[in-house]
């Protein structure tokens, strides 16, 4: 299965494991499934960091690319398609960009979101599971 994490989950995956559901555990430890997350998730991480939301134990650009690499997730780009795709996104979803994209992101690359976002979760026009 291909998974993108939301960045709640990118964060709670390295920094405290507790806040990710059962569900989400057995799908990011499952061999069959592979990862992936948006650059998106890096310029969240790096507002979070700069407003004093997250401390980091390191500069949030090393922070992002060490645990990346770490746990061998993949960059899945954002090209035009997904930009045209998350500002044309079928019925109503929030404005929040980032969560746009990544959403875009997991429709046009099929992938399953792995959120605790609700309104994502009950957005009907793609697969989130928490």
């Amino acid at each position: 299965m291909k998974l993108l994490l939301d960045t709640c989950c990118i964060i709670w995956a390295i920094s405290d494991s507790a806040s990710l559901s059962k569900s989400t555990k057995v799908l990011m430890e499952d061999s069959n499934s592979e990862i992936f997350v948006s650059p998106i998730s890096a310029a969240e991480i790096a507002c979070a960091t700069e407003r004093g939301r997250i401390v980091l134990d390191r500069p949030w650009k090393k922070w992002f690319r060490y645990y990346v690499d770490l746990n061998g997730w993949q960059i899945e780009t954002i090209d035009l398609d997904i930009i045209e795709e998350a500002f044309s996104l079928p019925g109503t979803f929030h404005a929040d960009p980032a969560d746009r994209i990544i959403t875009a992101t997991a429709r046009l690359r099929n992938f399953t979101i792995l959120t605790a976002d609700r309104k994502i979760l009950d957005y009907p026009h793609v697969h989130g599971v928490w």
